[in-house]
């Protein structure tokens, strides 16, 4: 049972498996605000709208991201229909691309073995598995970036003959390219800055010729230009906004409050690797010493792909959670590579940190209902969570000492795949647990419960506050009052969109039921509590611990 990644019928079998749970677990959970409401929200918009070019939230311009994702989610829901699995069907796919990728580029650079390892090792880590099963635009653009570390890596092995390396390499700078049309430039910024590094590090400037820069740059801008000139063409204001503001600023300044500590990702690296915590540094120790005498190093691009794009994040001013996750990929490679050849002690460590891990999350589960419960009521919630991630922990520390048991008699390939099952069903499981509070969240019951009372052209209102979900489930967009956050920039541009005060909005909804016109309002429930010592009439439709809605009539 050494030779696992031999055989075939095992590793189709395992990669079904794999694909049906990973595509069934999308349409499983309600989509959770902010990210998943808003990603849903501007694809149903521009499906609904025919215009793939003006991207909008909420019906306002929005501009903070190019459009790949919403282009992508538009067309599921135009071939799919709308709908929870349909919104996270593009990052699905992402994510399964980065583990095939990774695993095809692992076995033709370094062998079979160390493909088979690295497909296993992204496919089970927590950060890669749950980022996979979200809407959110930061699996897209790992999505990309894998194409460019992928394509570069198998251009420029030893062994690529010349239409190898020149078809490669022309992916690359596609995928470089659908990188930009994701995130921005980034997508360019990254894999140059790399570049760079390596060719200093490594000795190696005439990677530089072997770019096909030519080809690749006329087709990086024939992807990558058309839109970015028609959207400046028909809305002159998004130039400066997109490149100044979301990057320049975002980058350099605080202004959107998304500062963190220097150890910030080193915070998230440790549980969003699991479960190969307990050799990711050997791995990286391994690669900085290796030396080859080949042209190519392909484990020195993949530390410095790692590194330097943890470092870029960890300088920059605005700090998210998903920022790290293009080096998963690489960082799965290093762990592929260094596990073929790893001594029994360190898959000894890697699974008995693993059960560790487990135990000391059996334990910390009773306490999780006191940490994050905004509302007293909310409790009941994370009580009805505390199951499905105590079967997570479970979960672990058994798959921990099964693989435990097989690295002390020499199974390698057990080892790693047995590890790599233990993380992948406990991620699902906590991700699958989570619908609940999810749901909540995601006010879903809510809008089904306003569904009923509305009519096409009525007036709906969301009361100092956005639900980033509710207007998806709703299917249209509502009309903000006193809510600018996100949205300052396209108020900007069209303030009519909106209602500045609360004030205005009182005097408006009271006209409204003067006239006899029905109109509905999500209220905060703080806000709901002020208004109705206020005497504003309003008929109570739901109300929860998050938002009230009502109607006046």
């Amino acid at each position: 049972m050494n030779d696992l990644y031999n055989n075939k019928k095992v590793l189709w079998s395992l990669l079904a498996a794999f694909v049906i749970v990973w595509l069934y677990a999308l349409g499983i959970r309600t989509l959770v605000p902010p990210d998943e409401g808003r990603y849903a929200e501007m694809a149903r918009e521009m499906f609904a709208s025919g215009d793939w070019v003006t991207t909008r939230l909420n019906g306002i311009k929005y501009f903070e991201k190019p459009p790949l994702q919403t282009w992508m989610n538009a067309l599921s829901f135009a071939a799919f229909g709308l709908g929870e699995w349909q919104a996270r069907l593009w990052t699905g796919l992402c994510g399964l691309l980065g583990v095939l990728l990774s695993g095809y580029a692992g076995s033709r650079v370094f062998g079979p073995r160390v493909g088979f390892y690295a497909a296993l090792a992204l496919g089970s880590s927590l950060f890669w598995v749950a980022s996979g099963q979200i809407d959110s635009l930061d699996m897209g653009l790992s999505g990309m970036m894998t194409i460019v570390l992928c394509a570069v890596l198998v251009a420029q092995r030893d062994e690529a003959t010349p239409a190898e390396q020149r078809n490669w390499m022309l992916l690359c700078w596609a995928g470089m390219a659908l990188a930009v049309l994701a995130k921005g430039l980034i997508g360019l910024v990254l894999p140059g800055g790399v570049l760079v590094l390596y060719s200093l590090l490594s000795g190696d400037f005439a990677i530089w010729k072997r770019l096909h820069l030519g080809k690749g740059l006329l087709l990086f801008f024939a992807i990558a230009t058309p839109w970015f000139v028609l959207v400046g063409l028909r809305n002159p204001e998004q130039p400066h906004f997109f490149f100044v503001h979301e990057h320049w600023e975002r980058f350099f300044l605080k202004t959107h409050h998304r500062e963190g500590a220097w150890y910030y990702f080193f915070v998230l690296l440790a549980p969003g690797i699991m479960p190969w915590l307990g050799i990711l540094p050997q791995s990286l120790l391994a690669a900085a010493r290796r030396r080859t005498e080949s042209r190519f190093q392909p484990r020195l691009l993949l530390l410095i792909w790692s590194v330097f794009i943890f470092a870029f994040f960890s300088y920059s001013s605005s700090k998210l959670p998903g920022y790290i996750l293009p080096i998963f990929p690489a960082l799965a490679m290093l762990l592929g590579a260094y596990l073929e050849t790893a001594p029994r002690r360190s898959r000894i460590i890697a699974a008995a940190l693993l059960v560790v891990i487990g135990i000391a999350g059996i334990i910390a589960v009773p306490q999780m209902v006191k940490i994050g419960v905004r509302h007293a009521s909310e409790t009941a919630l994370l009580v009805a969570y505390q199951p499905w991630v105590l079967a997570a922990a479970i979960t672990a520390a058994a798959g921990g000492a099964v693989a435990l048991l097989h690295a002390r008699h020499l199974r390698r390939d057990l080892t790693v795949l047995t590890m790599a099952i233990a993380g992948f069903a406990a991620t699902e499981l906590i991700l699958t647990g989570f619908e609940p509070y999810g749901a909540m969240r995601a006010g879903k019951t809510a809008a089904l419960k306003m569904r009923p009372e509305m009519t096409p052209d009525m007036p709906i209102y969301s009361v100092a506050t956005y639900e980033q979900s509710m207007t998806f489930y709703l299917r249209r967009p509502v009309t903000l009052v006193d809510y600018w956050d996100e949205f300052t920039f396209g108020l900007k541009q069209q303030p009519e969109l909106s209602i500045p005060t609360v004030a205005q909005f009182v005097q408006r909804w009271q006209q409204h039921h003067q006239d006899g016109v029905k109109a509905l309002a999500i209220i905060s429930p703080e806000k709901y509590a002020e208004l109705k010592q206020q005497g504003l009439p309003m008929r109570l439709i739901v109300q929860d611990t998050r938002r009230v809605v009502v109607a006046n009539l």
